[in-house]
Order: structure tokens, then sequence, then C-alpha cells
């Protein structure tokens, strides 16, 4: 505290560590999708089937969240710059390795390393940011950049790998952390404090187990139903995740020291902003990939052209978030986030009556809409969850909210991609032209049939490739109906927790007062005692 008793002021090495705090930041939720255009490419060289496909995409994201807390809780008792250090140089390590993977199960490996690894970054880096901005106006604007750094890693990432695979091949894609993982290593214990919770709880490894259990079976039995059907074993692995989950909330409940605070629900901006934040994540992560490969595999766009095409709605995200603070001043976060919500509905109703002859400028606008729907989440459901959670459980809260982007994009991936699959097999019509192998390829997914159809005859090719592709225009059609609706419940959610909160009070336009120096008498300026 300075002499006035107001937070100090952060300096230029704090602006210069926020930077290093915001590359790996967005690095990992880049990772997450950072495949979506490379997977075609990686699937013909390693073979990977539709279900590998869905594990090298997703299992990334699932570790990340079910060990972002835990690596939270373990920043607090060991050193928060330590942790993110070493998660680092994990991570870079991880990265290289990813990139040289020589078959599907190696890489699925190697991306739950790297999910682990990445679960180091995100908790650190917020907990860094409270710690070395202090003065309410510099954490907001600090947090701000935070956000915009998730919130942009998610939209460039399909862009990244698409411009790195017009010159390289796949494992550029894991290549590109390497560099920014060594500016960590050299420039962090340089800019970055180290700051440690002397009140830390125990780290509760019964917890940690439990979260794994109840995120891993449940999403693997969801997968297999909708790919083999409801089969025995999928159904009771799926249904043992969720009694997991909820032996989860209940152990939660009565430690003093939970590993994820599920009280915080009990507030109802907390609960309502958690649920919005993670459930647009969701959908942005599961649409993403249905778009990405319909740009590929159905309209044939090569890799550099389908990420200049989604550079276009990945723009349109970033002028949303800078749009927002300013709005934010003079409109209520709960009335932002309602319009938000009601516009990328708009969005997914023009993706649901796209077809084949519409142009891919109609699957380009609709994208565009929900980016620009979607880009206050970001920054205000933050404001919103750290806001309104007790000052005593701000680290909880940044913990949930973090939790929360990074599982909500695993889960779109999952969920979103599930459903597309069971869409696109009970829209698809195997032409009779097509046997064989060739068949059973097409039914599988739209990857391999666009693999399938690279070994047939011109005209077997050309009947199996429109009959896979017309399948997964609807499969993309049914699934941007079904969030369509999803994005009116995500608005009356947020009309019914969220639209009590003002606006906050405008920031002060000119500097903090001067911290009065030690022995000056009370609310005498520095400059003032200069003066006397």
């Amino acid at each position: 505290m300075t002499g006035n008793g107001a937070p100090p002021l952060a300096g230029r090495r704090e602006w210069w560590g926020l930077a290093v705090l915001a590359l790996p930041t967005m690095l990992t939720m880049m990772d997450i999708n950072v495949l979506f255009l490379a997977l075609p490419h990686l699937s013909a060289d390693l073979g990977a089937s539709s279900t590998e496909q869905l594990w090298i995409t997703d299992i990334y994201g699932f570790l990340i969240a079910g060990f972002l807390v835990t690596m939270g809780t373990l920043g607090d008792r060991i050193g928060r710059r330590k942790v993110l250090v070493t998660g680092a140089t994990a991570f870079g390590i991880l990265s290289a390795v990813a990139a040289f993977s020589t078959n599907p199960e190696m890489l699925i490996v190697i991306r739950a390393l790297l999910g682990i690894a990445g679960a180091t970054i995100m908790p650190s880096t917020l907990a860094l940011i409270m710690g070395m901005f202090q003065h309410p106006k510099q954490m907001g604007a600090a947090i701000g950049v935070w956000a915009t750094s998730m919130m942009a890693g998610i939209a460039l990432g399909p862009v990244v790998g698409g411009l790195l695979l017009a010159s390289f091949w796949w494992g550029s894609v894991f290549l590109l952390a390497v560099p920014i993982m060594v500016l960590v290593l050299v420039f962090g214990p340089i800019l970055l404090p180290e700051f440690k919770n002397p009140q830390a709880g125990k780290l509760d490894l019964v917890s940690v187990a439990l979260s794994l259990l109840a995120i891993l079976p449940f999403i693997w039995g969801l997968k297999e139903v909708v790919r083999s059907g409801w089969a025995v074993a999928p159904v009771l692995v799926a249904v043992a995740g969720i009694i997991f989950g909820v032996v989860f909330v209940v152990r939660q409940r009565k430690l003093a020291n939970p590993l994820l605070d599920v009280r915080l629900f009990a507030i109802k901006a907390v609960s309502g902003g958690l649920i919005l934040g993670l459930l647009f994540a969701a959908i942005q992560g599961g649409t993403g990939l249905l778009v990405t490969q319909h740009l590929q595999e159905v309209e044939g766009f090569s890799a550099l052209k389908s990420a200049l095409l989604l550079l276009i709605p990945a723009v349109i995200m970033v002028v949303g978030i800078q749009a927002t603070n300013p709005l934010s001043l003079k409109v209520k976060p709960g009335v932002i986030l309602i319009v938000g919500m009601l516009i990328a509905a708009v969005g997914m109703l023009v993706l649901s009556l796209y077809d084949t002859t519409s142009g891919v400028a109609v699957l380009i606008v609709g994208s565009s809409i929900i980016f620009l729907g979607g880009s206050p989440i970001g920054v205000l459901v933050n404001k919103v969850v750290m806001g309104s959670a007790p000052p005593e459980k701000m680290g909880s809260a940044a913990s949930l909210q973090s939790t929360g982007g990074e599982l909500g994009v695993a889960l779109g991936i999952a969920a979103l991609g599930s459903i597309a699959t069971a869409a696109y097999h009970s829209h698809l019509t195997v032409p009779a032209s097509v046997t064989g192998p060739a068949a059973d390829a097409t039914r599988e997914s739209i990857t391999s049939a666009v693999q399938a159809a690279g070994s047939q005859p011109p005209n077997v090719a050309q009947d199996l490739l429109s009959a896979a592709g017309n399948a997964f225009t609807s499969a993309l059609n049914t699934t941007a109906g079904i969030c369509a609706v999803v994005f009116v419940a995500l608005a009356a959610l947020a009309f019914a927790t969220l639209r009590h909160i003002p606006v906050p009070p405008a920031p002060p336009t000119g500097p903090p007062p001067e911290a009065a120096p030690e022995g000056a008498p009370e609310g005498e300026t520095s400059a003032e005692a200069a003066q006397a």
C-alpha cells in the first residue's frame, strides 16, 4: 500500500510481464483447436480413425480442465512463477515431441501430457496478474488483456494452423509453441515476481482423481454411444462418470479447502456468468471444428485458403472485444450479453439454412455473426464473476472461470462433434456405385470418405463425395439449429441472473494521488511535502 492507503501502481516491468503472460495464455487456448485444419493431413499420414481424430483434438482440453484447479492449488503452495516456468518447459519439450509423432496412439498420449502441462499456465498467469496489478483500474485493464488473449487464442487457432500448413507439414502447428515457451523461460524469472499463498489448503489428491474419473469416462461413453449405438459398456461407463461427478461435488461441499469451491454457484451472478462462459466456449469450439472440416472436406479448399477465410470471423471477434470495454461503461453488462447471445443465435440460424449451393460466403457470414455476438463474453463474464464473488473467494472464482473456458471448448468439440457424427450417419445414403471398403469409409466420417475417394474411379469418387458432402452439410445444419436454441436459452439465462448488475462507475481520468512519503502528515502528498 502507498502512504495514502491506495494500492501501489504497477510500473513498466509489470506491463512487460503482462505481455510475457499473455503469450502462453493465448497459445494454450490456441492449441485446443489449432489442429482443426491439420486433422485431414495428420489423419492421412498417421491413419487415424474418426474416434482417434476426436481424441486427438479434445483430450488436450479435457486434461487441461481436469488439472487446472489442481495446478492452481499447487502454485499457491510452491510458487506460481515456479509452476508456470516448469509447465512452460514441459509444454515446449512435449510440443516438439508431438510434431514427430509416428502413430495416432502416440499423438493422443502426447496431447494428454500437453494438457497437463498446459494446466499449469492458465491459473498461474491469472494469479500472477492479480498480484502484479493491485490498483483496481490497472487490474481491470490487465485482466481485460488476459481475457482478450484467451478469446483471441480460440479464434486464431484454426487460422494459424492453416497458415503454417500452407508451407510446412502438420507437425509445424506444434513447433509454434517452442519459441513462445522459450520466451517465458528467459524473461519469466526476470519480469515476473514470485507469489505464494501461506494459507493455501493441502492438495486433495482424492478430489483430483474424482474430477478425472467424472470427466473422461463420461465423454468416452458419449462418443462410443454416438459411434456404435446404445451398447451396454459405453452407457455404463458414462453413468459411472456421472456418479463420480456427483461424489466429487459432495466432497467439495464438505472440505474446508475444496479443490473447486462449488459453493460459489449459490451466487446467482457467478453461476450465471460461469454457465454462460462455459456453454459459449463449447459452442464456439464445436462449431469451429465443423466449419473448418466443411471448408476442407466439402468445399475442397486448401489449408491456406481455409485459414484466410476463417481470419474474417476471427478479426470480427477481436474488434468486438475491443468495443466491449467502452460500451460496458454506458450499458449494463447483462444487457450487452443478452443482445450478444441473440445476435449469435441469428448467426446459427444462418448456418442452419446453409447448403452447398449457397456459396461459402454464407458460411463465413454466419460464423462472423456468431463471433460478433460472443465477443463480449471473455471480458464481461470475467468481470461479472470476479466482481460478484466475495473478496476471500476471488482465487476460487478465477479458477472456476479458467476451468469453464477450457472445459467448455473440450466439451463442445466432443459433444457437438458427436451430435454431428450422429446426424451425418442418419442423413447419409451410400450410392450403389460405392461398395466394399470405400462404402465402410464413407459411413465412418467425412474425412474417411474423402480419403477413400482418392483411390476410386472418377465417377465413383464423384458419387461418394457428393453423398458424403450432402450428409455432412445436413449434419452442420442440424447442429447449428440446436446451437441457435441454446443461444436463445443463454440469453434468457443472462436476463435471469445478470440483468441486475449495474454499469460500473467510470474510472478516474487523472492519475492517482501520489504516495505520501514516510513521516509526512496524513493527507499530504509527496509534492506537498517537498514544497513544505
